[in-house]
């Protein structure tokens, strides 16, 4: 069968697309946030964005948006496969959507952009950076969890 072929080294790629999302994400939340929250707050938000404009590339985008597309794919053929381990394949591919595509797109993103929009200089914007820090920070924690248990749910399945 075709999927059985495919579906261990698909499994493999899409383990390690999930774990270096997990490790960005932890990166974050170990030391990039931290580092920024000790800064001033103009130069925190400042910061930020930059970050924010600058991770959006071609080799961020390829793993970003590759990995969630791959394991839709394996979501999909996994419970076609004679292969075991598919419901690991199946839970890790889900935990990898939900935690790294959806998380971002309806938390992270409107968080980004709501800072992208503020000015770091001003009374408003460190309110937006203060709020930012806080609520950014902990859903970063969940992508971070989420993806790193996929990342282990994937490699079970292998």
């Amino acid at each position: 069968m075709m999927i059985d072929a495919l579906l261990p080294g698909a499994t493999v790629v899409a383990a390690v697309g999930s774990g270096v999302m997990a490790g960005l994400f932890f990166a974050f939340s170990a030391a990039v946030m931290p580092g920024l929250r000790r800064l001033r707050p103009e130069v925190g938000a400042a910061a930020m964005q930059a970050i924010n404009r600058a991770i959006l590339n071609p080799v961020f985008g390829v793993v970003f948006g590759g990995t969630p597309l791959l394991c839709l794919l394996l979501a999909v053929a996994a419970p076609f496969s004679a292969l075991s381990g598919t419901g690991w394949i199946v839970a890790g591919a889900v935990l990898h959507i939900v935690g790294s595509l959806v998380l971002t797109m309806v938390a992270n993103v409107p968080l980004n952009n709501r800072l992208d929009a503020a000015d770091p200089d001003s009374p408003a914007g460190a309110a937006v950076w203060a709020d930012y820090l806080v609520r950014w920070t902990a859903w970063n924690h969940v992508r971070t969890v989420l993806c790193a248990a996929a990342t282990a749910a994937l490699a079970v399945a292998v």
